[in-house]
């Protein structure tokens, strides 16, 4: 029996709810990869684990320095950003693995975690608006705004199952269309070096950008399945070694640093703008519905089925306690991450022990400063080489859900309606701006926020016919 029968055969034998925790695995011990629970050999799940944290780790720290770099944050600033970071993503990784049951278990009854092997990492979605907001009223507004802002999403957690008609396809996808292509700018900015900066545009860095970006796609393209996960890792290395070389690295912030350190909230002000706040609460419903998408393609990929209403209502909850949690720690948002999905469909991994050693990994690395340090003096080019292409990513996923979504007359005018008011005013001068009322200007100052509120009354104002009912609520 080759491997992929053999893991469909376990996977069909051992349903995840069939399965208790403690069951005896001894016939088979590292047949339990396969099943949500139980407990494999170490020497099995610790390289599955770490597997997970190889994949997201880039991407979890890279928004914090995208916006330490708009906001000018200093390099001790920033590697306490990056050591909450990783501590929140592994501490709310272990919250969707094992969840809170306040009122008990059973069908019906609230809880915070999904119970499903679900990796939670630092949002990009948060980006584009966290820098914005930051320009306007600095870090402080920023984790101010979010953690108000989070809120809307726990609600949205007990309310799911009627919010979710509001929410189709075609808007969710317009979104993140709008989304990448901010990022793909702000991306190539850190490829030529930061905007701003002395050597903005040099050859140099443009060397550096475009080695680190075609070894990332070579990884992807031509290695194996490791190399093909680890792709931005080992652009990012190739990045340091040709950076070290053309005195592009300085290393005094990790030699500054402790070896150990226990990283503590509130290390930063916090100011509550309204602006701010409802800037954010658009921007968790966003975050709540791709929440819901990563739960439902773990399920159909690892069960073959879809995710049930408490599942789902569980890792929104979840990832909105981890949004308050990651504010609170002096960073941004957390959401479930799509690649750790990809990973299980692949693999066919859901055990959750596995998942926890790489949620392990996250968390002890969030007390060691010098990890934090390393990582917080990446140059600028190296960045934005290495994640252009996640960026693009994220503009493509959005493409996909609008073309399952269809081209119907009504959805292209919904979506013509969207990106022509959304990304056209949120992209206007403030020189327009400035003649609408406030509100509006708060609406419109981010074109991301401004394309999730124009495509949420588009959706509603522009009826639907059966045609467009049958594409949409697949």
């Amino acid at each position: 029996m080759n491997d992929a029968t053999e893991r469909d055969f376990v996977k069909e034998d051992f349903a995840e709810d069939v399965v208790p925790d403690g069951s005896d695995d001894s016939a088979d011990p590292c047949g339990t990869i396969y099943r949500l629970h139980g407990i494999p050999p170490l020497r099995v799940a610790f390289p599955l684990g770490l597997q997970h944290v190889l994949a997201m780790f880039t991407s979890n720290l890279a928004p914090c320095f995208i916006l330490a770099g708009v906001l000018g944050i200093g390099s001790a600033d920033r590697v306490i950003m990056v050591q909450c970071t990783m501590l929140v993503s592994g501490v709310t990784t272990f919250l969707q693995l094992y969840p809170i049951y306040a009122f008990g278990r059973g069908k019906g009854r609230p809880r915070i975690g999904a119970e499903l092997p679900i990796v939670m990492g630092t949002s990009f979605a948060f980006v584009p608006t966290s820098s914005t907001i930051g320009r306007l009223y600095g870090l402080p507004g920023v984790l101010g705004g979010a953690l108000l802002g989070s809120l809307v999403e726990f609600v949205m957690g007990f309310f799911i199952r009627p919010l979710k008609r509001f929410f189709p396809p075609l808007v969710i996808g317009t979104v993140l269309l709008a989304i990448g292509a901010d990022l793909l700018t702000t991306g190539m900015h850190y490829w030529a070096g930061g905007l701003g900066s002395l050597d903005y545009g040099s050859p140099s860095n443009l060397f550096i950008g475009s080695a680190v970006f075609l070894t990332v796609l070579a990884c992807q393209r031509f290695g194996g399945r490791m190399v093909a996960l680890s792709s931005l890792l080992i652009g990012i290395l190739l990045g340091y070694v040709l950076s070290f070389f053309m005195g592009k690295l300085d290393f005094s912030p990790i030699l500054n640093v402790a070896w150990a350190d226990v990283p503590l909230p509130f290390r930063f002000r916090y100011e509550f703008h309204p602006d701010a706040v409802l800037s954010f609460a658009a921007l968790y419903v966003i975050s709540g519905l791709e929440t819901i998408g990563n739960t439902s393609g773990i399920t159909i990929a690892a069960f073959d089925r879809e995710a049930t209403v408490d599942e789902t209502a569980g890792a929104i909850l979840a990832d909105s306690f981890g949004s308050m949690l990651a504010t609170v720690f002096n960073t941004l948002p957390n959401t479930a991450f799509g690649q750790n999905a990809g990973i299980v469909a692949m693999t066919g991994v859901v055990n959750k022990f596995c998942i926890a050693i790489g949620a392990s990994v996250l968390v002890v690395a969030g007390f060691l400063p010098k990890v934090g340090a390393l990582f917080s003096i990446m140059p600028n080019p190296v960045l934005g080489g290495a994640l252009l292409m996640v960026f693009a990513m994220i503009a493509i996923n959005g493409i996909k859900l609008i073309a399952k979504s269809g081209f119907s007359q009504r959805n292209v005018i919904v979506l013509g309606v969207t990106l022509a008011l959304g990304m056209g005013f949120g992209g206007a001068p403030e020189a327009v701006l400035k003649n609408f009322p406030g509100p509006i200007q708060y609406i419109f100052r981010d074109s991301v926020v401004a394309v999730c509120v124009v495509g949420i009354l588009a959706n509603a104002i522009f009826p639907r016919d059966e045609q467009d009912r049958a594409v949409i609520d697949i």
